[in-house]
């Protein structure tokens, strides 16, 4: 049956190379092979509907939109930006618990990666009223669980709204910039633990627990922001570097019946770092993860916020790290789901309430890489997982007891699922490097498709009409380790002539670049240089993910030293081939993949003839503590490995051709790695190409941005390779 859906997409690959055209920079920054998707997808509380958020092009409006699963007819709008005065169009929304309230977010001004402050508003769907939270622009705001009160936060300080009375309730009063900040993350605690929002609702409303951060003896970073006017303003923020100060954190409940806050006591447990917390099923315990600085041990501590006691449940080691995830999930009777890599792979375990394991719920030699959820009706766990290969994701079921698992998706790609709060469909997005995401209702139980949602057929249809090779998924045997690649190569390719071979990774820990997934926007730029007389390979070496524990941990302690091996060893491999130039030979990455592109080219002078490096870290002691140190300790305990597999180390040994860019206003890698490398380059009298991009964050965007960069990044290229 699904191929029925599938089969256009083939035919339409079947375009006579003659008619084909080539790519081009603008096209591909111009937005012009953009996928559709089903935006802010919800799934109503009854089962049989869900909602999304739609945005008109012609009118500029948007609407909550609700759809019947079954029809796939819309029948209802929960609510349309022509609704709410002074604002044009909305960019997200969350629904309370009863679905008769809707909190939507409009003018949003983004601060760092995750973070935004933004105007909210919230739609009462029964009386079509709309009242605006705050005059003031604020981050986070959440509804209660019976949709009557908003608490955010604004100015480091957490508050409440009342939107029944209007009353505004200032819960902390001591928030200061660069000081104190009550219920929202620090910039570290953002950017590498992924969340934001530190403070949440218990299940009947009645309290809020709550982290602060103590950023006093936190290090300030500042950037020099050139903007328009005759002088540079200046961006100061607490950002702590490798081995300096962590903002001290501390956790807090505050009962608004009583409106005071207690404060809880972790003394006794690894409490450097406090990277979730989350109500449990019990309306007064709240569940608290902590961790130490090395982030080796996770304690999984239950606050009983009625007596303020607390109690060790379960705690997690690793001798290198433990990944904090968001897969703790409580049942009704208070036990709880689980992931761990404890017996060397990525699955899902069951704990009862007080901490002892009843079952391992997945085993095999592969990871869960999603948990979706559990249906109490027929004691169903949910996942997605890559039991079909590390390079795909495949949507599976199973019983709670860890029997009768079925494989619900079926086509080999990348599947994932987005789950009825029944249970009894779920809308599955499949893709794969050959078809755009497509859409469908599926049924639970079985797998089987129910009906086609959305494709994007018109999209396939049109990249058939440009020259388009195909991504070839491989192993190459390095190190001791098959190592997942891909290879694009000329549609005209010839094996009797030599080809210039230009290497893309990123190579960070427990990333993946070698997936079995549609375009992205460097896709279309390598098949451009692809159809442009080059081949392009991408490997993912030890340290990367979805190969168990062991693989991705190898590089503890060494950052830079394995996933370097590899490149080099991988490309000496490649140039061997009769039809690779070993002597063009080219590598470019971002970020981590700077520091790789970076590394590879100053320590494999003899293998790589050039490299480009985008907003690269240039040595780990410019980057901050938790992402570093989770993998490398402290530059005072590891300064061996700091250093060694640092590029500045290596500057001496360039020979090839190398471009650096970086933007100056890159509150994440800074500027300051860039400027160091030059500096180390410049002294050890290396040539070199380099551009700054001011103002402009680690992504290096807005306006022409990208594609003045893919132009330079295309003319390096073309010119040394």
């Amino acid at each position: 049956m699904r191929l029925g859906f599938l089969l256009p997409f083939i035919i339409s690959f079947t375009v006579s190379t003659g008619q084909q055209k080539q790519i081009n920079l603008q096209e591909i920054w111009s937005g012009a092979f953009r996928t559709q998707g089903l935006d802010e997808l919800r799934s109503l509380k009854s089962g049989k509907q869900y909602a999304v958020l739609n945005y008109n092009q012609s009118s500029g409006e948007s609407s909550v939109d609700v759809y019947d699963y079954l029809s796939g007819e819309k029948v209802n709008t929960l609510v349309s930006s022509s609704e709410i005065k002074d604002a044009n169009y909305f960019l997200t929304y969350t629904l309370s618990k009863d679905e008769t309230k809707v909190l939507l977010a409009t003018d949003l001004q983004q601060i760092y990666r995750r973070s935004t402050l933004g105007t909210y508003h919230v739609y009462d769907v029964n009386t079509k009223k709309t009242i605006l939270v705050s005059e003031h622009k604020i981050q986070e705001p959440v509804l209660n669980p019976a949709g009557t009160k908003v608490a955010y936060g604004y100015n480091n300080n957490i508050f409440i709204k009342n939107l029944t009375t209007g009353r505004t309730t200032q819960v902390t009063e001591d928030g200061i910039k660069n000081s104190i900040i009550n219920g929202i993350t620090d910039w570290v605690y953002e950017e590498e633990f992924a969340f934001v929002r530190a403070f949440e609702w218990n299940n009947d409303g009645s309290k809020i627990g709550y982290i602060k951060f103590d950023e006093a003896k936190v290090p300030r970073f500042s950037m020099d922001v050139y903007g328009k006017g005759l002088y540079p303003k200046q961006q100061v923020f607490k950002y702590p570097k490798a081995g300096d100060s962590n903002a001290l954190v501390s956790l807090h409940v505050y009962d608004l019946k009583t409106q005071k806050t207690s404060n809880v006591d972790l003394s006794k447990y690894n409490n450097y770092y406090i990277p979730r917390i989350k109500w449990t099923q019990q309306t007064n315990v709240l569940s608290v993860q902590t961790t130490n600085r090395k982030q080796n041990t996770i304690d999984l501590i239950f606050v009983d916020a009625s007596k303020n006691q607390t109690s060790l449940v379960l705690q997690e080691k690793d001798d290198a790290y433990v990944d904090i995830t968001d897969n703790l999930t409580f049942f009704k009777d208070n036990s709880f789901i689980w992931t761990s890599e404890r017996d060397g792979w990525n699955h899902i375990y069951h704990f009862n309430k007080n901490g002892t394991l009843k079952n391992q719920i997945t085993k095999g030699p592969w990871e869960v890489t999603n948990y979706y959820g559990y249906n109490p009706k027929n004691n169903t766990i949910y996942y997605q997982s890559t039991e079909n290969g590390s390079i795909n994701r495949g949507v599976y079921s199973v019983n709670v007891k860890g029997k009768n698992k079925k494989e619900l998706s079926v086509d080999t790609g990348t599947n994932r699922a987005s789950f009825s709060k029944d249970y009894s469909y779920y809308i599955n997005t499949f893709q794969s490097a050959t078809t755009p995401s497509i859409f469908t209702l599926n049924d639970s139980n079985t797998g089987s498709v129910i009906k086609q949602i959305k494709d994007n057929a018109a999209l396939a249809t049109k990249v058939a009409g440009y020259k388009m090779s195909e991504k070839e998924f491989s192993t190459i045997s390095i190190n001791g380790y098959d190592l997942n690649m891909y290879t694009i190569k000329p549609l005209d390719f010839d094996p009797s002539k030599k080809y210039p071979l230009f290497m893309y990774q990123y190579s960070g820990p427990g990333s993946q670049n070698v997936a079995n997934k549609w375009n992205g926007s460097n896709d279309y730029w390598h098949q451009m240089l692809v159809q442009q007389g080059y081949i392009v390979v991408c490997i993912d070496g030890r340290g990367t993910g979805l190969k168990g524990r062991d693989f991705k941990k190898v590089t503890q302690l060494a950052l830079g030293k394995y996933e370097v091996e590899d490149q080099i060893t991988a490309a000496k491999k490649l140039g061997a081939l009769p039809y690779i130039d070993a002597n063009r030979i080219g590598i470019w990455g971002w970020s981590y993949g700077g520091f790789m592109s970076s590394n590879c080219l100053f320590q494999g002078s003899d293998t790589f003839s050039m490299a480009i490096a985008v907003a690269p870290v240039s040595s780990w002691r410019f980057y901050d503590t938790i992402y570093t140190e989770r993998y490398m300790t402290t530059p005072q305990e590891n300064a061996i490995g700091y250093d060694t597999n640092s590029p500045m180390y290596h500057v001496d040994k360039l020979k090839g051709k190398f471009l650096l860019v970086h933007g100056s206003a890159d509150d994440n890698v800074h500027v300051q790695n860039t400027t160091r490398l030059v500096a180390a380059l410049v002294q050890a009298n290396k040539q070199f190409d380099w551009a700054i991009y001011p103002d402009k964050n680690h992504g290096i965007y807005g306006g022409n941005t990208r594609l003045h960069l893919y132009t330079k990044m295309t003319n390096f290229i073309k010119n040394n390779l």
